[in-house]
């Protein structure tokens, strides 16, 4: 899943991305309000991430632009220790959750889960099709009750899978999810990862459908 990190303390942006990296998502970055503002794909990331306190522009206008522009992706602010009224003001903006700095990112990434849960599953943290069941929070994933043995990617790409099984991904829809803006995205790498994952899923699991991509089968 790819998520937007906004913020301009530069030491603690590269922290969070460390964590958040390690822990399966793949993180753009915005450093000030202007530029998060106009980002160009809001609503293809799982989650935004936005400190309040930006140049330029607010962390709060940032949020009210992008409530007024239609923008439904999940927000998550990070507010100063003690600051009872931005944390007010986030919420009203329209921000779903709070983290308060200093950041523990053991916190940040139990807040993302928890609204992915609600966003994307039902409040089901489950996802399911066939024999192959994945946990996102427990970060596990297995076959027909037996672990499976998956890297990083291969657990990203699962997990897009089973959010959309039964439908067909395109390889550009899979790799604007699998990898950062500004990350190189080669499509001869994504189809060896699917190759892989293939084997560990079941070879009649993921479906090529010519000319548009893949579908992962229920």
């Amino acid at each position: 899943m790819r998520l937007l990190l906004v913020e301009d303390d530069v030491e603690l942006s590269s922290r969070l991305t460390r964590r958040l990296e390690a822990a399966g998502f793949a993180v753009d970055h915005a450093f000030d309000g202007e530029t998060a503002a106009e980002w160009p794909d809001l609503d293809r990331l799982g989650v935004l991430i936005l400190d309040l306190g930006l140049p330029s522009l607010s962390g709060t206008d940032v949020l009210r632009h992008w409530r007024r522009a239609g923008v439904r992706t999940p927000v998550i602010i990070l507010t100063a220790r003690g600051s009872w009224q931005e944390k007010v003001d986030g919420l009203n903006a329209g921000a779903d959750d709070f983290v308060v700095k200093p950041v523990q990112s053991e916190e940040l990434i139990a807040r993302i889960h928890a609204i992915v849960r609600r966003a994307q599953s039902g409040g089901e943290p489950l996802l399911e099709a066939g024999a192959i069941s994945l946990d996102p929070v427990a970060h596990t994933a297995s076959r027909g009750g037996r672990a499976l043995d998956l890297s990083r990617q291969e657990f990203r790409l699962l997990e897009l899978f089973l959010r959309r099984a039964g439908h067909i991904l395109s390889q550009s829809d899979l790799l604007e999810q699998l990898y950062a803006l500004e990350a190189e995205r080669d499509r001869n790498a994504l189809e060896v990862q699917v190759s892989r994952l293939r084997r560990k899923v079941g070879r009649g699991a993921i479906t090529t459908v010519r000319g548009l991509g893949y579908r992962f089968e229920r």
